[in-house]
């Protein structure tokens, strides 16, 4: 966002979490530097103060930051980097007229049904294309684990875990507003806004799928390739309560 007298826009830090009930919220809407591991940490550490259990999961893009802040303050938290981020940036490593091809042998991995399929469709990738594209290869294969762990939870849920759409989203109405104001003269009234902006746009937030699972979820219960591996017990969602 343009904000403040300096000519470089300024970081915008959002964070939105999945209840337990299937319920989406605004957690944290902060400036930050540059979207720094030190800002998300600050962000995360402040969350945790004020009574935010770890996640679970933690769905985010490619930026170092995130990533660093959460090993930091979240470190029992699973981690999904956003697949349509990642396989655009796989798709952007080979030529214009190469991508349509190489687009939809990227998507078969995204489609696999289960891990051992996704493998198995990655190898395919490494041999079709190791050696003409190499530098698509080796982007596939950064952030490797971070692309699969939505296979540890339910099936319903997997349309929320693969990518950050849930925060890009709402943003398309809070750009309309921001980009008639061209420029803040300050970053904190700025952030005010965007964040008023998102409590309004809170209220329209549908649940997640399937919200009855999210408890099990929400207790620690994982699944094996989309399949709940157990289910909630007493004892637990005791000591949830």
């Amino acid at each position: 966002m343009k904000a403040g007298r300096e000519t470089s826009k300024a970081a915008l830090l959002v964070l939105i979490g999945g209840l337990a009930d299937g319920t989406k919220v605004v957690l944290a809407v902060e400036s930050g530097v540059r979207e720094s591991t030190e800002s998300w940490a600050m962000t995360m550490r402040d969350l945790t103060a004020r009574g935010l259990r770890p996640p679970q999961l933690t769905c985010a893009d490619g930026h170092l930051g995130i990533w660093g802040a959460v090993a930091q303050c979240w470190p029992t938290s699973a981690e999904q980097r956003c697949r349509n981020h990642k396989l655009r940036n796989i798709v952007d490593a080979v030529p214009l007229k190469a991508q349509p091809e190489v687009q939809l042998q990227v998507q078969q991995i995204a489609s696999a049904e289960t891990r051992a399929d996704a493998e198995q469709e990655r190898q395919a990738f490494h041999r079709a294309y190791g050696l003409r594209y190499p530098k698509a290869c080796e982007r596939l294969d950064r952030d490797g684990d971070r692309m699969i762990t939505y296979y540890d939870f339910s099936t319903e849920h997997w349309r929320h875990l693969r990518t950050t759409n849930v925060v890009a989203s709402p943003f398309a109405a809070v750009r309309l507003r921001t980009s008639a104001s061209k420029r803040f003269k300050k970053v904190e009234h700025a952030t005010a806004i965007i964040w008023r902006l998102l409590l309004v746009a809170e209220s329209r937030f549908r649940k997640l799928n399937a919200p009855a699972l999210c408890l099990a979820v929400f207790l620690g219960v994982r699944s094996v390739d989309g399949r709940p591996a157990a289910a909630p017990t007493p004892a637990l969602e005791k000591a949830a309560a």
